[in-house]
Parts: C-alpha cells; structure tokens; sequence
C-alpha cells in the first residue's frame, strides 16, 4: 500500500533481530543458572506441611516453658515432662490440696484479688505451714497456670521424689512384717493411684510400684486422693516393671496378679503370710501379657454374675484387706 513503507515502525532496525546472534553468549546467562533442589514441604511457607511444622515448635516451645516452672494446672491437658514442678489453678482446687497437706513450694495469689472464703483459708493454711506468698499479675498467674482458670489463685507443687523397690523392702523390714507391696500395670489415672496409695496404708502395705511409662505419677491429684497417707506410703518408680518384678521375685516375695480370669479366687489365696506383690492391670485391658507371665499366680476376686470387672484401685483395696485379714492384721485397718 502506498505509503506503507514510509510508516513509523514498519521497518526493523538493524540488530532487533529476535533470533540468537553471533556472539549472544552470556546475554541470559541468568535466565540459564540452575535454582537448586526443590524444598521440602515442610520449607515452603505456603505448604500445609509447613504449618504443621511451625504448630509443632510452638507446642515444643511452650512444653519447655513448662518444664522451667509454668507447667499446666491439675486437670489441664498435655504430658507434664518428668521432673518438672506442678501447679494447682484454682480456688477449690487450691484449698482441697492445702486441706489435703499436698507439699508446695509457694502460694501466687492475684494482686487485687476478691477475697472471700475460699481465698482466706488459702492464705490462712498457707501462712500456718510457712509456705511463701508471692503476689502476681493476672499475666503472670495466665503464663504460670499455662492459661488454666486460676481464679487468682496458684499452688506451686515440687515434683515428687519416688522411692528405690530396695526402700519398700526395707521399709518392710524395719517393720517387722512380710512385705506387702501393689504394683500397678497401666493404671493411668492418678486418682486412682491415690486410692491405692490409700488402701495400702489402711490394710498395713509398705509401698506402690509404678512403672515410668503408661502410668499415673504422684501428681497433686494423686495426693489429695490419698487424703494425706501419701505423706507416709512411699511409691517407687522403676523403668521396666516386669524387670522388677522379677527382682521382687529374686529376693524372694510372690508375685500374685489380679485378674478376673484368675487360676485361684482370693479367699482361697495361700500365699498371704508370704511377701507379697499384689499386681493391678488396668480396668480395661488388664495385666499385660509379660506382666501375667511373671506373676507367680493369677488371683480372682468373686463377684455377681454380669460384673465385668472392678475399678483398679477398688480391686486392690479388696485385695489388700484380705491378705491384712489372713495375716490377722484385718482388725487394726
């Protein structure tokens, strides 16, 4: 078209050329340089990998925050590191450990607090047993109880220092009788080793075994359950409960498990005058099979027809008052 070449633009100038040119090397050499190996999930900030990684340090970080004295409240959720101090939150559960002569440490009490009843029998109990009250914020009290409802209110329990299985038998022995000792298998709520903490010194027992895993502490729950007896029933806590066992067994007590399916029923139990181990599984699951294959008998506790089984702590308690009823101690309870 007439003019068509005479437009601006419509001719290419020399070297726009979009094609590679004679000596072009290095022009993108950028464009060529390799980005290195694909992150991992976990790395790239819009992967849910990475989330769920940074969620998990979060969790890590303030289970150490625990560890160093801020642990949960008793009842709150989460795995309280081994060693690592407690803390009851809470108005009624502060006076019911206090009541309870659970050890502590120090009372936290909010500053401007509305003292009524419960608050004044905390402070009153605490200043009779010489315990230190510290005054805190309601910050503080929220980073000390690990966010649980404090009401103002926090007991600083130290962590419990378990015996030696060589303390128990000792203990036997200073007394003058056979040993009586429970192991507990898989018993997880520390209510209910309290309540065998309980039992034991009520039928004239020497101690409780514990296993350190899959299995309640001598948390402040545990204590306020025994009603004060856990200030004078020592617990031991050993890494491998069947090792120990078979430990008890060498210095010669019997090992007697408590089991619905037992080989003897527990009236018509021998072994009573004998050092004795009482053994109590869970009440779901039962002894645990090296457990039961270390026990020297399985021993049943008669119940109605259509009872499955009883509360481990319940079972234990009837167990312990009849072997303290054979060995004649039954009456002194």
């Amino acid at each position: 078209m007439a003019g068509n070449s005479r437009r601006r633009g419509a001719v290419r100038k020399p070297g726009s050329k979009k094609a590679a040119t004679v000596g072009s090397g290095g022009q993108r050499r950028k464009a060529l340089e390799g980005k290195g190996p694909t992150p991992k999930a976990e790395d790239r900030v819009y992967h849910p990998a990475h989330r769920r990684k940074r969620a998990a340090e979060r969790r890590a970080a303030a289970d150490g925050r625990a560890g160093r004295g801020g642990s949960r409240g008793a009842g709150a959720s989460g795995r309280r590191a081994a060693g690592a101090t407690e803390v009851v939150a809470g108005r009624n559960p502060v006076v019911e450990a206090l009541r309870a002569g659970v050890p502590a440490s120090a009372l936290y009490v909010a500053s401007r607090i509305d003292a009524d009843d419960r608050v004044k029998e905390a402070l009153k109990t605490a200043a009779e047993r010489g315990l230190p009250l510290l005054e805190a914020s309601r910050l503080d009290l929220d980073r000390i109880t690990g966010g649980a409802q404090h009401q103002g209110l926090a007991l600083q329990v130290p962590p419990y220092k378990y015996a030696d299985v060589e303390d128990l038998l000792d203990i036997a022995d200073e007394s003058g009788s056979a040993p009586l000792l429970v192991a507990l298998d898989g018993v997880t709520d520390p209510r209910n080793l309290g309540a065998v903490v309980r039992s034991v010194a009520a039928f004239g027992g020497h101690g409780v075994v514990v296993p350190e895993r899959r299995s309640a502490g001598m948390t402040a729950t545990a204590w306020k359950t025994s009603a004060g007896t856990a200030a004078r029933v020592r617990v031991a806590r050993v890494t491998n409960l069947t090792r120990a066992l078979e430990k008890l067994k060498g210095d010669g007590c019997f090992v007697l498990g408590l089991d619905a399916e037992g080989d003897v029923q527990l009236p018509e139990l021998e072994l009573a005058n004998e050092p004795v181990v009482l053994v109590v599984g869970s009440e779901g699951k039962g002894l645990s099979r090296l457990v039961r294959e270390t026990c020297d008998q399985v021993v049943s506790i008669p119940m109605h027809a259509g009872t499955e089984s009883l509360n481990a702590s319940v079972a234990a308690g009837v167990a312990l008052y009849e072997v303290a009823r054979q060995r004649g101690s039954g009456s002194r309870g």
